[in-house]
C-alpha cells in the first residue's frame, strides 16, 4: 500500500523502507561492501576541530566586518543575529546530519532524492569560486607576514609620492588633514596589489610576488590535504585554537585607543531605517552563509566521516555559537580600529575606508598594529593567525572537492588527486594576483560566493523538506540520536528557512543594483554577463539532472516518472547492512502507525510541523 501524501512526506518512503522479502534479504547490503574502506575521523574532536577551523575562518575576520561596515554596522547586526537563528542554525544541523546519517559526500547524499543530485553539483561549483580567490587572500596574508619581519612596518610610513597621506602610526588627531588617507590603505592599494583604476582594458600581468604567496599557499594546503582526513584532522586543532589568543590579545590593545569606543558604538548602536531595507537582510543571509559555510558541502563532507551515533546536535550547537562569537569579537576589534582611524582623519566611522574588496582587513588592522608597543611582533602573531584561519577553511573546501573525486576515483591515491586539484586551483589563482584581479575577486564572490550558494541553499532545502519530507527527515535524526526535533527545528525546517531563503534571493533578483567596486567602478555589462552566466551554470546542474533522472525513470505516465525519479533510492540510509535492516524497521513501524491515524494532507502537514505524530 502506498501513501499518496506529498510534500512533507516523500512518498517513496512510504514502504519504502520495507524489509525485502526473505528470498532478497541477502541483496541488501552495504552499498560501499565493493569498495575501499571509507576515511573516518581519529576521534570525535578532530570532527569538531575542523568544523571550527572551517567555520570560523576568513568569513568571520574579513569578511564580516567589511559586510557590516558596508550595511551600517549596528543596522546589520540585529538582521544577522536574527538570520542566524532562523536559517544559520536549522541550515547547520541539517547538513551535519544528512552527512553522519548517510556517510555520503554532497552529491551521493542526493540518492535520498535522485532528480536532485545536481544540488550537489552546484555546490561544488560554488565551492570552487570560493576557493579560487580564498587561497589569494591567504597568500595576501603570507606577504603581510613576510613584511612584518622588517626593522620598520612598510605600511607605517608614507611614500613621497603619496598624496595626502596619514602616517598610520599616528595615534593623535590631525586636524589640518583633509581628505587625508592612511599609510596602510595606500599601501596594500598602490605597493601591495598595484592596483588598477579599472579594467576596462584588461586585467594585466600577473605581479610575481603575489604568484609566490599564492604558490605558497597552494602547497601549505596540499601538505594538508595530500594525506587525508586524518591528517586534517590533527592539523585542526592548531588551525582552530591558534586564531583565538591572537584576537583576544588585539582586542584588548585595540579598545584602549583613541576614538576606539565611538567605532564599537557604530558597530553595536542599530540605524532602525536602515534594518527595514530588504538589501540589509540579503546581506545578513549571504554572511551567515558564507561565515558557517553552509551549502557549500564542506559540513556535509566533514560530517560524513563521524561514527553513526556521535552526538551531532550538540557539535553543531557548538560551532554556530562560536563562529557568532568570532564574528562579534572580529567586529568590535575592527569597528574599534576605524573609530581610531576616524579620530586620527577627522572623518566618520562610515567614511574611513575607501577601498573596496579585501581593503578592510589589510588596511584597518594593519593600521592597529603600527599603534602597538610592539607592532612588528603584533604584525606576525596576526598575519600568522589570518594565514592559519585562512588555510583552515581552505583545506575544508578543497576536501569537498577532492572527496567528490576521491568517491568517485576511489583507486586514485589521495596525493595524486590533491596534486591534481591544488594545481588546477593554482592556475585559476592566477587571475586574482594581476592589478585587476580584486575587481575580479569582487565579481566572483557576488555571482558565485553569495548568490549561486544562496540559490544552492534554497535548492538544498526544497530537495530535503518538501520533496524527501520533514517528517522522514525527523525520524531519520530520532533513528539517529534517539531523539525527538523539537518544534523549533520542524518550523524552521518547514517553513521559515526555506521562505525566508525564497524571499531574498527574489528580492535580490527583482531589485537588482548595479554591482560597484569601492563605491567608484561600475562593472562593465560584459562582465555582468559572465557573472549571470556563472550563476546559470549552478542552476543548469539543478535542472539538467531533473531532466535526465526523469528520463532515465520515463515510465510514459508523468505522474508515475516523477513519483520514481524524485523517489529515495535503495542505496539511502545509513552506512552498513545491519544498521541499514534497524533503519527500515522503524521507518516501517513509525509508518504504519501513521498510517493507522487517517489524518488529511492539510493536517499531516501540521502534525509534521508540530512533531503531534503518535508512535506505537
Amino acid at each position: 500500500m502506498e501513501s499518496s501524501k506529498v510534500g512533507f512526506d516523500n512518498d517513496g518512503f512510504s514502504k519504502a523502507g520495507n524489509d525485502p522479502p526473505k528470498n532478497e534479504q541477502d541483496k541488501v547490503k552495504d552499498v560501499e561492501d565493493d569498495e575501499p574502506e571509507r576515511a573516518a575521523w581519529g576521534n570525535q574532536i578532530e570532527f569538531l576541530m575542523s568544523c571550527i577551523a572551517t567555520s570560523v575562518g576568513l568569513g568571520n575576520v574579513w569578511r564580516f566586518p567589511f559586510i557590516a561596515y558596508q550595511n551600517g554596522g549596528g543596522a546589520f547586526l540585529i538582521p544577522y543575529i536574527i538570520v542566524l537563528f532562523l536559517i544559520g542554525k536549522p541550515m547547520y544541523y541539517l547538513e551535519c546530519v544528512l552527512g553522519q546519517f548517510s556517510s555520503k559526500n554532497s552529491v551521493k547524499v542526493w540518492s535520498l532524492s535522485p532528480a536532485m543530485k545536481g544540488t550537489g553539483y552546484a555546490q561544488a561549483l560554488g565551492t570552487s569560486c570560493i576557493l579560487s580567490y580564498y587561497v589569494l587572500i591567504v597568500g595576501l596574508c603570507l606577504y603581510y607576514l613576510s613584511m612584518s619581519f622588517t626593522s620598520t612596518l612598510p605600511w607605517a610610513v608614507c611614500q613621497p609620492e603619496w598624496d595626502n597621506c596619514v602616517p598610520s602610526g599616528q595615534t593623535e588627531n590631525l586636524n589640518s588633514t583633509e581628505n587625508g588617507t592612511s599609510s596602510a590603505e595606500l599601501y596594500f592599494v598602490k605597493t601591495v596589489l598595484q592596483r588598477s583604476d579599472d579594467i576596462d582594458h584588461g586585467i594585466g600581468m600577473p605581479i610575481w610576488y603575489l604568484v609566490l604567496c599564492l604558490l605558497a599557499s597552494w602547497f601549505i594546503i596540499f601538505l594538508i590535504v595530500s594525506r587525508g582526513v586524518k591528517s586534517s584532522g590533527k592539523a585542526a586543532y592548531f588551525l582552530a585554537l591558534f586564531p583565538y589568543v591572537v584576537m583576544i590579545i588585539l582586542m584588548i590593545t585595540t579598545v584602549i585607543l583613541p576614538g576606539a569606543g565611538d567605532g564599537i558604538l557604530f558597530f553595536i548602536t542599530p540605524q532602525w531605517d536602515k534594518i527595514l531595507e530588504l538589501k540589509v537582510w540579503y546581506a545578513a543571509v549571504t554572511q551567515v552563509f558564507f561565515s558557517l559555510s553552509v551549502c557549500t558541502g564542506t559540513i556535509i563532507m566533514f560530517s560524513s566521516y563521524n561514527n553513526f551515533r556521535q552526538n551531532i546536535y550538540r557539535d553543531a550547537m557548538i560551532v554556530t555559537t562560536l563562529d557568532t562569537f568570532t564574528s562579534l569579537l572580529s567586529g568590535i576589534t575592527i569597528f574599534g580600529i576605524l573609530g581610531n582611524l576616524a579620530y586620527v582623519l577627522d572623518k566618520d566611522v562610515g567614511e574611513v575606508i575607501g577601498s573596496g574588496g579585501t581593503g578592510l582587513a589589510f588596511v584597518s588592522y594593519p593600521d592597529a598594529i603600527t599603534k602597538t608597543f610592539q607592532p612588528q611582533l603584533f604584525s606576525i602573531l596576526f598575519f600568522l593567525m589570518m594565514t592559519v584561519l585562512g588555510v583552515g577553511s581552505a583545506v575544508a573546501l578543497l576536501s569537498v572537492v577532492n572527496t567528490l573525486l576521491m568517491d568517485a576515483f576511489p583507486r586514485v591515491p589521495v596525493v595524486y588527486m590533491s596534486a591534481i586539484s591544488c594545481t588546477g586551483g593554482f592556475a585559476v589563482g592566477l587571475i586574482y594576483t594581476t592589478p585587476g584581479g580584486q575587481f575580479l575577486l569582487e565579481l566572483v564572490d557576488h555571482y558565485g560566493g553569495t548568490f549561486l550558494i544562496l540559490f544552492c541553499g534554497i535548492v538544498e532545502a526544497v530537495g530535503v523538506f518538501w520533496i524527501y519530507g520533514l517528517e522522514n527527515l525527523c525520524l531519520d535524526i530520532e533513528f539517529m540520536s534517539g531523539k525527538r526535533s523539537s518544534i523549533y527545528w520542524r518550523f524552521c525546517w518547514g517553513l521559515v528557512t526555506p521562505a525566508v531563503m525564497i524571499i531574498v534571493f527574489i528580492y535580490a533578483l527583482v531589485t537588482v543594483e548595479a554591482l560597484r567596486f569601492g563605491g567608484f567602478y561600475y562593472y562593465p555589462t560584459s562582465a555582468h554577463v559572465a557573472g549571470y552566466l556563472l550563476l546559470a551554470a549552478g542552476i543548469f546542474f539543478v535542472l539538467g539532472f531533473i531532466v535526465v533522472t526523469m528520463l532515465k525513470y520515463n515510465t510514459g505516465e508523468i505522474i508515475t516518472t516523477i513519483k520514481k525519479a524524485f523517489r529515495s533510492k535503495s542505496t539511502w540510509g545509513p552506512r552498513g547492512a545491519a544498521i541499514h535492516r534497524e533503519w527500515q524497521a522503524f521507518k516501517n513501524d513509525a509508518e504504519d502507525a501513521r498510517l493507522l491515524q487517517n489524518t488529511s494532507l492539510l493536517k499531516h502537514l501540521w502534525l509534521s510541523l508540530w512533531g503531534g505524530y503518535k508512535r506505537s
